[in-house]
């Protein structure tokens, strides 16, 4: 992959996202503040815009497309998305090619940024049950000798397994935690949301 490619992936995500924007909304007004997929959209079309022209290393469209979800969306979502892109971002430093190995670092990357700041686990109902097992399934897809466009399927399909699975479980971070029992039985728009933001990516890798 090059900085072409992950542009297009961010291009592609903002696409779905702004498409699915009204059923992350209504996720999140099940067991949150009823914005998520709004405020998601405004970050994604804000990180389409902030896209680097020229010739300039993968890693830095990552990290000026966190910079922009940053500062243009709200709430949790913000400081989420956008550290995961910034630290993949990192991960990938100045490489100008991005292989199988790099991008799964990334990814891990990205997940280790958003444990952090958000100091969730698996299991609290948050987007950590989608990154997580996506994280999970590439490396082992990784380790059986998949190509990346493969790691990114199996990175996708886990991270929306593990989004389905955030529907009997007690939320235990955010907003959502607040309501306790009442929480069982919704899906999280976070893990929600990850998930379509990989599937993106698998989209795009296997374009490819």
């Amino acid at each position: 992959m090059r900085s072409a490619d992950l542009a297009d992936w961010i291009r592609h995500a903002a696409e779905l996202v702004t498409a699915d924007a009204g059923r992350l909304s209504r996720l999140d007004a099940d067991i949150g503040d009823g914005d998520h997929g709004h405020n998601l959209d405004r970050g994604f079309r804000a990180a389409v815009g902030a896209l680097p022209g020229g010739d300039v290393p993968p890693g830095k469209v990552l990290i000026a497309a966190g910079r922009a979800i940053v500062s243009k969306t709200g709430g949790a979502s913000g400081p989420l998305y956008g550290t995961a892109l910034r630290r993949a971002g990192k991960a990938l430093g100045d490489a100008g090619e991005v292989d199988a190995a790099a991008l799964g670092a990334a990814l891990r990357a990205a997940l280790d940024g958003v444990r952090e700041l958000g100091k969730a686990e698996r299991g609290d109902k948050t987007m950590v049950d989608a990154l997580g097992p996506a994280a999970d399934a590439y490396d082992a897809a990784l380790a059986d000798g998949s190509d990346l466009a493969g790691c990114v399927r199996a990175a996708a399909g886990a991270a929306a397994t593990g989004a389905e699975e955030t529907v009997p479980m007690q939320a235990r971070k955010g907003r959502a935690s607040y309501l306790g029992a009442r929480s069982v039985g919704h899906l999280d728009p976070g893990a929600a949301s990850t998930a379509l933001i990989l599937g993106a990516l698998a989209d795009v890798t296997g374009e490819g």
